[in-house]
C-alpha cells in the first residue's frame, strides 16, 4: 500500500477531474471539489467503478469491490472532492478500508 504523498495526490486528482470532464463531456474548468456528480454532472455510480478499474491499475491495487460497496454505504460520496478523498483512502488503506 503505496503512502499517500502530494505527487499521488496531484495525480489522483487530475485524473479524477479529466475522467469525469470527459465522461461528462464538460470542461475541467467547470468541475470543483464542490461539484455533485449527480446533479451538476448528470453522471451516475457506476461511473467510479470505472474510475476505480484506472487506480487499481495505475497504483497495483488488490481491493475487492464488495469492500468498496461496503464502505460506500457507511460513507456515501457525492462531490468530486468526495470522490478523491475516498480515493485517498483506498489507495492507502485497500481492503482493510472496511475496518475504517
Amino acid at each position: 500500500m503505496p503512502a499517500i504523498t502530494e505527487e499521488i495526490k496531484k495525480e489522483v486528482r487530475s485524473v479524477v477531474y479529466d475522467f469525469f470532464a470527459e465522461e461528462c463531456e464538460v470542461s475541467v474548468d467547470e468541475i470543483t471539489d464542490n461539484t455533485n456528480i449527480i446533479k451538476d454532472l448528470e453522471g451516475d455510480s457506476l461511473m467510479y467503478l470505472e474510475l476505480l478499474e484506472i487506480f487499481k491499475k495505475k497504483y497495483q491495487l488488490k481491493i475487492e469491490l464488495k469492500i468498496i460497496g461496503k464502505y460506500v454505504v457507511k460513507n456515501p460520496v457525492a462531490t468530486i472532492g468526495g470522490i478523491i478523498d475516498m480515493t485517498y483512502l483506498i489507495i492507502e488503506h485497500e481492503n482493510s478500508i472496511a475496518d475504517l
